[in-house]
This record gives C-alpha cells, sequence and structure tokens, in this order.
C-alpha cells in the first residue's frame, strides 16, 4: 500500500473551507518506473479517491492517462514571452528565478527544458535559497508554494483552451510528487486555479503581485494543517 495526496477544488458556497481541501489517500501501489506500471497505480489511486468522494479526477504527470494530464505537466504548460519570443515552462520559469545566497536568478534557463534546467544546479554549492526574482519581480519564500502557484494560475491563464479544460475537473493527483523530496506540487496548483475560479477570485488574484500575495497570506496554511504537510515543513527547513 502506498500513500498520496489527492487536491480538491472545494465548494465555493463555503466561505469557510480552505481554497484546496488535502486528502490523504492509501491505495494500492504497483512498483517499476515503465508508464504502464505507473498508470495501474494511478488507476488504483483513482479508485480509491472515487469511493469516497464524488467528482472528476485528473492526474498531472508525464505518465498521466489523460492528453490534457500531460499538457499539464509543469514541464510541458507553457507560454511564449512576448520580449524573448522564447517558449518558457512552468518547471524552467521556478528553477531560473531561483536567487541563492551568492548567487541568482538565472533568467538563461528560462528557455531550456525543464530536465535541463533542473539539472543545472546539481553539485553546485550556492548557498540556501533567499528569495525568487522573475524578470525583475522579487517574491519570498512564504508563505510555502507561493511562487510556484503564482506562475502555474498565471501560465495557466495564458493558456485559453487547457484551462476551459482544466475546469471540468474537481479533483487532481500527481503519482510521481513525493512530499520527502519536493515542496511544489502541480496538482495543488490546479486545484487551487479551478478553487478561485469557481469563487470568481482568480482575475482579481492575478491582478498584481501585491494582490495575490494579499489573498495567500490570509488564507488557511493549507500545508501546516495536514499530516502530509510535515514532510513539507522538514524539507523546507532543509533547504533553507
Amino acid at each position: 500500500m502506498a500513500k498520496r495526496p489527492a487536491f480538491f477544488a472545494t465548494d465555493p458556497t463555503n466561505n469557510k473551507s480552505p481554497l484546496v481541501d488535502v486528502v490523504i489517500v492509501d491505495f494500492k501501489w504497483f512498483p517499476g518506473m515503465a508508464k504502464s506500471q505507473k498508470q495501474k497505480s494511478i488507476k488504483s489511486l483513482h479508485d480509491a479517491i472515487k469511493k469516497r468522494h464524488p467528482g472528476r479526477v485528473l492526474e498531472i504527470s508525464s505518465k498521466s492517462p489523460e492528453k490534457l494530464g500531460i499538457k499539464l505537466s509543469a514541464f510541458n504548460l507553457g507560454f511564449t514571452h512576448p520580449k524573448t519570443n522564447k517558449f518558457i515552462c512552468v518547471e524552467s520559469a521556478f528553477q531560473g528565478s531561483k536567487v541563492f545566497e551568492s548567487r541568482g536568478p538565472f533568467p538563461e534557463l528560462y528557455a531550456q527544458t525543464a530536465r535541463d534546467a533542473k539539472r543545472f544546479f546539481k553539485d553546485k554549492e550556492l548557498g540556501p535559497l533567499v528569495r525568487f526574482d522573475f524578470f525583475g519581480q522579487l517574491w519570498p519564500l512564504k508563505p510555502m508554494t507561493l511562487f510556484y502557484d503564482w506562475l502555474y494560475l498565471n501560465i495557466l491563464k495564458r493558456n485559453p483552451d487547457i484551462a476551459e479544460q482544466t475546469l471540468e475537473y474537481d479533483c487532481f493527483t500527481d503519482i510521481e510528487f513525493n512530499p520527502r523530496k519536493s515542496i511544489n506540487c502541480q496538482a495543488y496548483s490546479a486545484a487551487l486555479f479551478v478553487s478561485l475560479h469557481r469563487r470568481g477570485m482568480l482575475d482579481d488574484a492575478l491582478k498584481s503581485r501585491d494582490a495575490y500575495l494579499n489573498l495567500m497570506q490570509n488564507s488557511q496554511n493549507w500545508i501546516e494543517s495536514t499530516e502530509y504537510g510535515a514532510c513539507h515543513i522538514d524539507m523546507q527547513k532543509r533547504l533553507l
């Protein structure tokens, strides 16, 4: 058996609910790196979710059985920047915006593939991560996942066809996500996008950095409120 978080866009009529509901789900795991094995695990996870929660569920990863789930992967979802005329995916934008104690940001990574952008930092001694800088716009490290989610929401909004399809789903998963190794999760970001849209808050939230920052600082901290989030907090302490 294994555990994974499922991220639900919450009821927009309930003002007391968090923007995203995180549920830890137990399911049968199928070991192996083959795509077929990953998809067996995805099916097992989704079957377990549907036994307890109604609604449509979408896996977001390169192993997703749905084309939309693959398109929504942070490695694939992106936009063509109007000034540079180069394609930038969510992951490369995130990696290139990192500012460490001794160096950063790294805008040269924006136009690289997500895998190359991630590999860039391997074996480099840069000191602790101190903030993010995206084309001169500065972002703090806390609340956790703040900058990553903002990037994902903005870039998804720039892809209206994909965004419209995403809004048809209620719950999102990422079979590859391991809270012991990562902090940010594309499935959470997608659920946040749907939840904000259903509340009529998406456009206002993305008007400016300050508007988004104010909204997230005043929202329930989902990371600290779940057993799953304890892994994030531990990881954050080791990264800082």
